[in-house]
């Protein structure tokens, strides 16, 4: 059992990487409303480009802790490469009176629970958007970091008949905790499912027995929000039911990255995995490219996910394919040591409290 002074630093460590962002504005996103009975409680806008052809793809977009939606855009850049490649997008938002520093609640079984909370807002949110804007029922595609990428994998989980693919960020494997020490310790690499349990826990979200969708990871390798060692075990929750093996049969270096691919008996790649060298917990981007805007939890790495994620979609065209990817041989994990200096200024009670809400985890 972790001792209650190492319990204090990781809280008040923690409580120091999610303080409150200022909110950006964008005019370009629309209130959405009256998409169902929301049992989450939450927001949503969209954003439809200017040139809206019939069969538009959709992407819903989920936020991080202490973001709105309109902030991850700005960040991420994803409206403008919906306006240049004509597809639309969806981005709910937590409320405060759900979450004090807008986290999507993927700790709390009831919102990751198939026609339940948050989850089904969502999906409510999405079924108004394809049944009102031409939108492409076969390709309808979910996304977000962070908390919003542990929610992105509960939408995943939750509804696989909906989306033809999933891309991960920062995030953590599908119903890996259901209470607040439980979210503390998977952030942090400590305890947790066996990887047998993911795979059924998973299976047993939804009954599904169609095709699956696939799942884009992205990584950075000193994140000590939270580590590595949570994406691997995105890929262990979702290699049964793909029926790949353990190993990818492709490992490619982008530069100081690496990109792990593992491909289906049809060698249709079902799982990539990125891995960004020295890159704490955000969002990777490009902005010299001309998507996102770097910030808190924006890092501009030289990689962008957004156009990658988009490109491994079919969204952005493939004669746009990267051409600096060479093969190489697979490479240990680059997994950041955990480090935490916390103050224990206000007593146990307020450090704890404090850190508790910061991380989204005390309401």
């Amino acid at each position: 059992m972790r001792s209650m002074s190492d319990t204090l630093a990781r809280l008040a460590a923690l409580r120091g990487t999610l303080r409150p962002r200022p909110t950006q504005e964008n005019p370009d996103l629309i209130a959405l409303d009256g998409f169902g009975a929301n049992p989450g409680a939450l927001g949503g806008y969209i954003y439809l480009p200017s040139k809206r052809a019939k069969n538009m793809a959709l992407v819903t977009v989920l936020h991080g802790c202490t973001q709105t939606a309109s902030g991850y855009d700005i960040g991420s850049g994803w409206s403008g490469l919906a306006e240049d490649y004509g597809f639309a997008l969806l981005f709910p938002e937590q409320r405060r009176a759900n979450n004090p520093n807008l986290c999507f609640n993927w700790f709390n079984p009831e919102d990751i629970r198939r026609d339940h909370g948050e989850v089904f807002s969502i999906r409510q949110m999405i079924a108004k958007l394809v049944a009102e804007h031409s939108i492409d029922s076969r390709r309808v595609f979910v996304t977000g970091l962070s908390a919003g990428g542990a929610m992105t994998a509960a939408m995943l989980a939750t509804y696989p008949e909906i989306f033809a693919g999933g891309a991960i960020i920062a995030g953590l494997p599908y119903a890996s905790a259901a209470t607040i020490p439980e979210a503390f310790d998977r952030m942090r690499g400590h305890g947790g499912p066996t990887a047998k349990e993911l795979q059924l826990r998973l299976r047993n979200a939804s009954g599904h027995k169609g095709p699956w969708p696939t799942l884009s990871l992205w990584q950075g390798s000193a994140d000590r929000t939270v580590v590595p060692s949570n994406a691997n075990a995105i890929v262990e929750q979702w290699r049964n039911i793909h029926g790949i093996d353990a190993s990818p049969p492709r490992v490619e270096n982008i530069g100081r990255h690496q990109r792990r691919v593992w491909t289906d008996a049809h060698g249709v790649e079902v799982i990539e995995l990125y891995t960004i060298a020295g890159m704490d917990h955000g969002t990777p981007l490009d902005v010299g490219i001309g998507y996102g805007a770097s910030g808190p939890f924006m890092l501009d790495v030289g990689i962008s996910s957004t156009v990658e994620i988009a490109r491994s979609w079919g969204l952005v065209p493939s004669f746009e394919k990267r051409h600096n990817a060479k093969p190489a041989a697979a490479q240990p994990e680059n997994v950041a040591g955990l480090s935490a200096i916390g103050d224990d200024r206000g007593g146990i009670q307020k450090v704890i409290e404090d850190a508790l809400r910061s991380a989204g985890l005390l309401r």
